[in-house]
């Protein structure tokens, strides 16, 4: 704690963001380049070395906040590097696209703003890489075991660096034409750019793990032929099932799920389109679903270029101070926040119809409309109270050319082949069954991350891919114990009140 007064005498100040009107000129990240550098060490000096950091609780990964918080304000980047990694194979990515939970739990955040936990996660990693702090740390030796992993999204990405660091043999197989799952197709290049992707999959190449793309498990590989081919596998599959909105006019053209709509934005970045197939250029588009990543549709079709973009949450406008009642410190509370999508679509007045940040709260989608060509051209919703009821007098129409769903996901997908012939048992809510060691009910068949615990964070996918990793190793060593740390239990949950 290099200033024991840091957190009283000093302000919190954020990551700048670039001017609207440039940034949406572009796909790069919203952040002025280097503008967290003159300010971090003072921010990272904010926090109090408490003496029960609730931040570790908050975080599933367990990150060393305090000390890696105190190491930078003393200027020690190196030593602030190894305490990060050592809980966070990738915190280039959790720095960019965690809404930090840490932050929530932060003991200064019981009555000031929190300290800027997730500003110093990003400026350590960043600097790690510029200083050549992250060297590829392959196995001394190898075990002669090997592990299959099935999805290269983080939680697989994070189970299959720990398993070729402890010297099992690990391949990595994808079915889209390149390694990276959601991180790749799914989280658009403002948020984060490829170039943070890639540069990881580089040192786990280095490392000795094995990357197959265009490889579909349970159709282009049959799943049995992969288990017996392994002495492991571990499904890393993620939750793709995406939710349906079953209102009149779904079936018109024009409505997408966002899932169909955001990959081929990223395709158009990585230059495999000039322009997407779905671009919101010109149209009037209304995103249903209040989530990020619906904000993420919304910042997508902001720079295509669309005439107008609304976007429709069905629960209420939150308030900006936490509810002390309902959602005591440290839970992650549900208050309003503006992400870089909402300011830039405030900004530039995208929404007529809608509030200051192109969102519409409390609304539900009643039907679209479609003209002679089975084109959606509106969508009629309605006004909703606490109880999801509709409000009597209170419809409105928005004119509508692109719908985009984004309501979620149940699980992976049930249809694939894989699941059908592992013969792998579902929880009730379609999500993959497993037992207190991340198995399935298939000896030697694990399953990982959302496949199995449900739509969830990154720093959770992370914990999860650590986690099992841990399991597998233990299984494949014959020890009592994996070398590995284990973060978390399957049947770990964030805090709540």
């Amino acid at each position: 704690m290099a200033d024991p007064k840091g957190f009283m005498n000093t302000p919190r100040q954020e990551y700048p963001r670039r001017p609207v009107r440039e940034r949406v000129r572009d796909w790069d990240e919203v952040y002025v380049p280097g503008g967290l550098l003159p300010i971090i060490e003072k921010q990272a000096d904010r926090c109090m070395d408490c003496g029960i950091p609730f931040c570790h609780d908050a975080c599933p990964l367990g990150n060393l906040i305090p000390e890696w918080n105190d190491l930078v304000s003393r200027d020690d980047w190196r030593a602030a590097s190894d305490r990060l990694h050592a809980t966070n194979n990738f915190p280039e990515f959790t720095g960019r696209l965690c809404p930090a939970p840490c932050e929530a739990g932060c003991v200064l955040a019981i009555n000031q703003p929190a300290v800027t936990i997730k500003n110093v996660e990003v400026a350590i990693a960043d600097r790690a890489w510029e200083d050549g702090f992250t060297p590829p740390r392959p196995p001394d030796r190898l075990s002669g075991r090997t592990v299959a992993i099935v999805g290269s999204g983080p939680t697989g990405l994070a189970a299959a660096q720990q398993l070729t660091r402890a010297g099992h043999t690990v391949a990595v197989f994808e079915r889209a034409d390149r390694i990276g799952g959601l991180l790749r197709y799914g989280i658009p290049a403002f948020k984060m750019e490829k170039r943070q992707l890639d540069r990881r999959l580089a040192q786990m190449r280095a490392e000795g793990t094995k990357f197959r793309t265009s490889t579909a498990i349970g159709s282009d590989i049959g799943a049995a032929e992969l288990k017996a081919r392994y002495d492991a596998v571990i499904l890393a599959l993620g939750a793709t099932a995406w939710r349906e909105l079953d209102v009149p006019g779904r079936q018109l053209s024009g409505v997408h799920q966002a899932m169909e709509y955001l990959p081929l934005a990223d395709r158009v970045c990585e230059g495999d389109l000039e322009v997407s197939p779905l671009s919101a250029a010109g149209r009037h588009v209304v995103i249903v679903g209040g989530g990020d990543t619906g904000a993420d549709c919304l910042g997508t079709a902001v720079r295509e270029g669309a005439a107008s973009v609304t976007q429709l949450d069905i629960y209420a406008q939150p308030e900006a101070e936490r509810d002390e009642d309902a959602e005591p410190w440290p839970t992650y509370p549900k208050i309003y926040r503006l992400s870089a999508a909402h300011e830039e679509a405030g900004a530039l007045g995208t929404a007529p119809a809608a509030d200051a940040d192109a969102r519409l709260f409390a609304a539900s989608t009643l039907r679209f409309e479609g003209d002679a060509d089975g084109r959606v051209r509106s969508l009629h919703l309605v006004e909703v109270d606490e109880r999801r009821r509709p409000v009597p007098g209170s419809g409105r129409t928005l004119p509508a050319d692109l719908v985009l769903l984004a309501l979620g996901f149940s699980g992976p997908d049930p249809h694939d082949g894989l699941i059908d012939q592992l013969g792998l048992k579902l929880e009730p809510r379609g999500t993959l069954a497993r037992g207190a060691d991340f198995g399935t009910n298939v000896p030697g068949v694990y399953a990982a991350g959302d496949a199995a615990r449900g739509q969830s964070l990154i720093v959770w996918a992370i914990a999860e891919g650590r986690a099992v990793a841990a399991a597998v190793d233990r299984v494949l060593s014959g020890a009592a114990r994996s070398r590995l740390p284990a973060p978390i239990g399957p049947y770990d949950r964030p805090m709540t009140a």
